[in-house]
């Protein structure tokens, strides 16, 4: 991860994920990978149920929980937790909108939309966000494992899911994303 001072340099937080459908609406909310917590104190001032925020670095989650203590936030569930080996440790069915943001580039890719598969409830949301397939962003992963957005709507279509709409989503400055809905 860059400084955090960059990183959030990188997002409008409210915006992308409106854009990626999160409404005051959902209920529980599961996001792999949650970092500094950039989307998840947003995710959780949107939200009437309960953000689900998994990170395998002590770091993360050690920085997450400062901003969550200082912002009075307190509807977020954050885990220390290899969701990769472990999975999530959510049950069947029992979430409703599911974040893999920055992360989809990871050779396990598969084991993650699985996952988010078996946790989301019927009609649940799959938001999608990865870097633009451009060199020129200031930072992401190498080009050789950065994915188009073609590839990405493949592998999560491939996985059950139906994309929303026609096309990725612009989300300016450095990154698209994907709406997907799991089909019942």
């Amino acid at each position: 991860m860059p400084p955090e001072e960059m990183w959030n340099g990188f997002f409008d937080p409210f915006t992308v994920l409106k854009k990626l459908g999160l409404t005051v609406d959902c209920r529980d909310v599961l996001e792999f990978g949650c970092g500094y917590g950039t989307f998840t104190i947003p995710a959780a001032r949107l939200i009437q149920g309960t953000v689900h925020a998994l990170d395998i670095d002590p770091q993360m989650i050690d920085a997450t929980n400062a901003k969550l203590l200082s912002s009075k936030v307190s509807n977020v569930n954050l885990q220390l937790r290899d969701f990769v080996s472990d999975g999530t440790g959510m049950p069947d069915d029992s979430i409703d909108y599911v974040m893999l943001f920055n992360i989809l580039h990871a050779v396990e890719r598969d084991a993650m939309l699985n996952d988010a598969w078996r946790i989301l409830a019927p009609n649940g949301t799959l938001a999608v966000m990865l870097w633009n397939y451009d060199s020129k962003t200031p930072r992401g992963p190498s080009m050789d494992i950065r994915p188009r957005p073609s590839d990405c709507k493949s592998w999560v279509e491939n996985s059950g899911f139906q994309m929303i709409g026609n096309d990725s989503i612009d989300l300016p400055p450095f990154h698209y994303g994907f709406v997907f809905k799991k089909s019942t």
